[in-house]
């Protein structure tokens, strides 16, 4: 069985060439212009894999990836990307990313990393963050009709902590997933913006609340 990759890619003459090659490769490989075709696609779909394009029309693909691990997708993501500085790679794991590949690339080099992603993939589907939607296109949380917006800063924040629903994710990790490599943020910084999202998710009706685990970090549940 050939496995399933959802590709999203601006540019429409690379998109065409991502997509033939990797079918000649074996894989079952579609691909999506934007965003929000991905992330109701991949949704519906759940693909074994995922290449997504940091810079997109609609979305940041680092948001992308984040709001699909919000919402219980696990499955292996390949950054595919002209941006090579160390920190857009290190933000680019910190948002729940696999593995990076800069443009311009050997397709061949495409083909090696996503099976050795695909060999190391077994994990089951995550629970997905209860009541609670994360649209990386508007930059919003939304639940039972309602919606509130974040900024960049909260939505990533929010997405750290709704990928491991019920779990502690550590100070650190948080700062590392929302502000750049290197940015000096004081504690103070984070447990303002944490407070933020509070009180953004205590106006969508059954959001999860965020728990304090003092001096540890924070917990969505």
């Amino acid at each position: 069985m050939h496995p399933s990759l959802l590709i999203v890619e601006d540019d429409p003459a690379l998109r065409d060439v991502l997509t033939r090659s990797l079918r000649a490769e074996g894989f079952a490989a579609s691909a999506v212009a934007t965003g929000g075709e991905l992330l109701e696609r991949a949704l519906a779909e759940r693909p074994d894999a995922l290449v997504i394009d940091i810079g997109l029309p609609d979305a940041d693909g680092r948001d992308l990836c984040q709001a699909l691990r919000a919402q219980g997708l696990p499955a292996p993501v390949l950054f595919l990307t002209a941006r090579d500085a160390l920190t857009d790679r290190l933000s680019g794991f910190s948002a729940g990313g696999d593995d990076y590949v800069t443009k311009p690339f050997e397709i061949e080099e495409v083909v090696a990393r996503l099976h050795a992603l695909l060999r190391r993939s077994a994990a089951p589907s995550s629970r997905p963050a209860p009541g609670i939607v994360l649209d990386p296109t508007a930059h919003t949380a939304s639940g039972a009709g309602h919606s509130q917006t974040l900024t960049a800063t909260e939505f990533r924040l929010l997405g750290a902590l709704a990928a491991t629903p019920g779990k502690v994710v550590r100070r650190q990790e948080l700062i590392r997933a929302a502000w750049p490599h290197g940015a000096i943020v004081q504690d103070n910084t984070l447990d303002v913006y944490i407070a933020r999202i509070r009180r953004k998710l205590c106006q969508l009706p059954n959001a999860p609340q965020i728990a304090t685990l003092h001096g540890v970090g924070y917990r969505l549940e």
